[in-house]
């Protein structure tokens, strides 16, 4: 009892010099308080500099969490895209197989330079074989492309509706590719129904670049201010 009673004091006393301590501490002057409360504060610090730090490395291991599972996600769907690639490379392979012959077959019907002169003479000989009378048969300005040359040819003939329309049908039966553009038909005052017509059109033939005008074109292009 009396040990009891003994320690209840000591606890009493303990608290009351704790108490003390903490009691009339000058905020402007911290050196002149007790070690406890110097000490207490110290502690706060410590604890308060740890947390900080312990949050801002969490943050930025967040961070990196966050790019790594971002970067997971792109490296998956790379996967799927390539997988998807590979089992259907055989068929992309049959693909490219047809394109390629598709582009040879274009490339047939594209007269050269040297045959410019056979085809235009096919146009007109269509022409002809109707029974059309040209007024006007003008091949233009060749406009070099990229891979290719486009001629406009500027076009007047006459006759009667039905040859007009076949000749413009014989010229897109041709082997090389040839279109008839802004077609016009006129017909002179008080015209019957077997009246010749008039049909002002552009014909449009296409031809392929041989090997010296693709090497000016691409010499060209690396020229600055060069066509593009």
């Amino acid at each position: 009892m009396a040990r009891a009673l003994k320690f209840n004091l000591d606890l009493a006393a303990l608290r009351d010099n704790v108490s003390a301590q903490f009691r009339g501490l000058n905020q402007n002057d911290p050196g002149t308080w007790p070690l406890l409360p110097r000490y207490t504060v110290y502690a706060a610090a410590l604890l308060l500099a740890l947390g900080l730090g312990w949050y801002l490395w969490l943050s930025g291991v967040k961070d990196q969490l966050d790019q790594a599972q971002q970067h997971e996600v792109q490296l998956r769907q790379q996967y799927r895209d390539k997988l998807a690639q590979a089992v259907s490379l055989d068929l992309l392979k049959a693909q490219k197989a047809q394109v390629q012959q598709y582009v040879l077959l274009l490339e047939k019907q594209l007269p050269s330079k040297a045959e410019m002169d056979a085809l235009l003479s096919d146009i007109n000989q269509a022409g002809i074989g109707r029974g059309l009378q040209f007024e006007l048969f003008r091949p233009g300005q060749v406009d070099v492309r990229n891979y290719y040359a486009e001629l406009p040819i500027a076009i007047k003939v006459q006759g009667r509706y039905n040859d007009l329309a076949a000749f413009t049908s014989d010229v897109a039966k041709l082997s090389r590719i040839v279109t008839i553009n802004d077609i016009a038909i006129s017909a002179p005052p008080n015209a019957g129904a077997d009246a010749r017509l008039t049909m002002n059109a552009t014909a449009r033939t296409y031809r392929y670049l041989d090997a010296d005008e693709i090497a000016a074109q691409q010499k060209s292009k690396g020229k600055p201010g060069g066509r593009r």
